[in-house]
């Protein structure tokens, strides 16, 4: 069995996705679905920058979405898009629905350019942050961000993989957990380069926002379930994964567990979709076994007709 898993933020490159744009029809015509829906060339900051617009949240969230779902397009154009399950890591979980049909394109990257503007609206620049830290087991880490928050928000936002737990919240709380962590045996606790504090409580009105975004979309049934991030396993009932996609702004991304349930149902291949490879350095320290396979440029998937 294998598993298409979908990429989120952070994985953005100025340039991703144009040798596929290229050298497919199927890939290029979705960059071109992105830019209608949003009625601007996004196309032309993705492949050709600046970065630092690339890396704004209401751009970097339907980027990716539109350079997953142009690798997923290229994938299908030559017999190899066959998923037994998708996910996708926060706002890949748009990317992963899209490529099972479940969602249209143009409505994926108008929700994605709306949760970007929400996302970053909440909370005001400089309240929040996110940390990673790496080297503690997520039990340590919620102990930490407990005692950290004093008060204020803490949590952990993303159990990326056995010794990768982020934490996320207001400013002042995470600086805490990132000391505490480091004089409770953590390998690193490091601030992150984000500009709002995602996955935690401090989003609630990203999530309100998006509720009402979400009510005026049609989603269908996907043609492979989707393993969620808030509950970690399986979903086909649109009205669910409405729900589902609501409650995951301020909930936990729950990867590691994601990655173990489907490893356990016997997914022994995972095929990353989009930008970089982050997931499938993650998949490797959770399911030692499973085989992992990045496809993002035109290259990767000649080598996947292999």
């Amino acid at each position: 069995m294998q598993a298409f898993v979908f990429p989120g933020q952070g994985a953005q490159t100025v340039g991703m996705g144009r040798d596929l744009a290229e050298a497919y029809p199927a890939a290029r015509a979705v960059f071109e679905e992105v830019d209608a829906a949003l009625g601007e060339k996004l196309s032309q900051t993705i492949w050709e920058g600046p970065a630092d617009a690339l890396t704004l949240t209401a751009n970097a969230q339907p980027a990716l979405m539109a350079t997953s779902l142009a690798a997923y397009r290229a994938l299908e154009a030559e017999g190899l898009a066959a998923p037994d399950f998708v996910a996708g890591h926060s706002l890949g979980e748009y990317s992963a629905l899209c490529a099972a049909g479940s969602l249209m394109v143009a409505d994926a990257a108008r929700l994605l350019r709306l949760r970007g503007e929400a996302m970053q609206a909440a909370v005001p620049v400089g309240e929040g942050a996110m940390a990673a830290i790496l080297g503690l087991d997520l039990a340590a880490v919620e102990a930490i961000a407990s005692e950290a928050a004093a008060g204020e928000v803490c949590e952990a936002a993303n159990d990326n993989d056995p010794a990768q737990i982020v934490v996320s919240g207001h400013r002042g709380a995470v600086e805490r957990a990132t000391a505490l962590a480091r004089e409770r045996g953590a390998k690193r606790a490091v601030l992150l380069p984000v500009s709002a504090p995602f996955h935690c409580a401090l989003m609630q009105p990203a999530a309100a926002a998006m509720e009402q975004a979400l009510g005026d979309v049609e989603l269908g049934p996907p043609s492979a379930p989707l393993v969620a991030n808030v509950t970690a396993r399986p979903v086909t009932d649109p009205a669910e994964i409405r729900r589902l996609l609501v409650r995951q702004v301020t909930a936990r991304v729950r990867w590691r567990e994601s990655v173990e349930w489907m490893a356990a149902e016997g997914v022994s291949r995972f095929v990353e979709v989009g930008a970089g490879k982050a997931l499938s350095g993650m998949i490797r320290r959770i399911a030692k076994d499973a085989e992992t396979r990045a496809v993002g440029a035109a290259g990767d998937v000649a080598a996947a007709k292999g």
